[in-house]
């Protein structure tokens, strides 16, 4: 998809670079004559706070989670490509005339404050991408607009080159997620399916047709709602329930471990509401082609019966997504049980590392 802020020149190798609320991921991938190589994948915890609904709170401890990140990875390559979500940045789909792509960035510029909140485009990094000509107007050209505060923009880019890494590209975490996609499924030309990542504290929801995002919606909900939840019924601190969420209960028979999957998979229903209202509301008020299946990312996504909800509640099919299907990994460093327990978590990482310089 975009690079929000020009930087890339040209096609060389990058590192992904996932930056969420609970944990920083590395991805790093080989382009080669058989195809892509996974060549390293690597996570870290992130201290809660540091990252507060997408944005940036404390840019020394991110710069120094980012530096052990590196330390426990001994990555020679630099150049990052890393993303944003949530508050932090908009997509939008609108309708402008046609015109050249110079004079649409003028009148974009121009006409921002109608569909961005923001008063002055001074203070944005903007990007757009052409989707095509409106089906109601021929006239008119739909336009994937993107933007995103420079503020918070640079905040991330100075964390991070603060490390020693240079910025090569700053992307979307929603494109970044159908750069994987598109890599590894293959599609109809007039397919539309729905990427539903859930992550700690944001859930991005996508629909893709005709290989560009025609809709998008970012929900601030995720894995801390599970786990703050979890954490009100059991007790204890915010870790002890997240570590329970992951492991399952200390010492429990195969009849506790059924009923705290139970118990789990009721805890999600908020976010459950919020994909079947987006999903709901792209049917109904988007409109377009229908949507053939929804794809299931994040560590949420693993929740027992999670994927068989999903698809209940959207009435289509469900399953989790899989950034490994046609790409492969080296096996002197990665079994196939830790590609199978990364594939969730490690998606928007790999979308991330097979961007390169001077990509658009």
């Amino acid at each position: 998809m975009m690079d929000l802020k020009g930087l890339a020149k040209r096609k060389k190798r990058v590192v992904g670079l996932d930056i969420g609320s609970n944990s920083v991921k590395l991805a790093e991938i080989l382009d080669t004559p058989k195809g892509y190589i996974l060549d390293r994948f690597s996570q870290i915890p992130l201290a809660k706070g540091i990252i507060v609904e997408g944005a940036l709170a404390k840019e020394n401890d991110l710069t120094s989670t980012i530096k052990r990140l590196y330390d426990i990875t001994n990555c020679k390559h630099r150049k990052i490509v890393t993303s944003l979500s949530g508050h932090s940045v908009i997509v939008k789909k609108i309708t402008m005339p046609v015109l050249e792509t110079s004079e649409l960035r003028e009148l974009i510029r121009e006409e921002a404050p109608k569909y961005l909140p923001f008063d002055n485009m001074n203070d944005v990094y903007f990007d757009f991408e052409i989707l095509g000509e409106n089906q109601y107007n021929p006239t008119r050209i739909d336009i994937l607009l993107v933007a995103a505060k420079k503020d918070i923009t640079e905040s991330y880019v100075q964390a991070i080159e603060r490390a020693g890494l240079p910025v090569s590209i700053m992307d979307v975490d929603t494109f970044a997620l159908q750069t994987m996609l598109e890599e590894n499924y293959d599609f109809n030309e007039d397919d539309s399916v729905a990427i539903v990542h859930i992550g700690a504290s944001i859930t991005n929801i996508a629909v893709i047709h005709k290989g560009a995002t025609v809709f998008n919606r970012d929900v601030m909900l995720g894995g801390n709602t599970v786990t703050e939840a979890l954490q009100a019924k059991l007790g204890g601190t915010f870790e002890e329930a997240e570590k329970i969420k992951i492991e399952g209960p200390p010492s429990a028979d195969d009849a506790a471990i059924a009923a705290f999957e139970e118990n789990l998979l009721s805890l999600t229903e908020p976010i459950l509401a919020e994909i079947e209202r987006s999903i709901d509301y792209y049917r109904s008020v988007v409109g377009g082609s229908d949507i053939q299946k929804v794809f299931l990312s994040g560590g949420v996504a693993l929740t027992p019966g999670l994927t068989k909800s999903v698809a209940h509640a959207v009435g289509m099919a469900t399953e989790i997504i899989n950034p490994f299907r046609k790409i492969t990994y080296k096996t002197k460093t990665m079994t196939p049980q830790q590609i199978a327990e990364i594939g969730a978590v490690a998606a928007v990482a790999v979308g991330l590392a097979l961007r390169r310089e001077g990509d658009k």
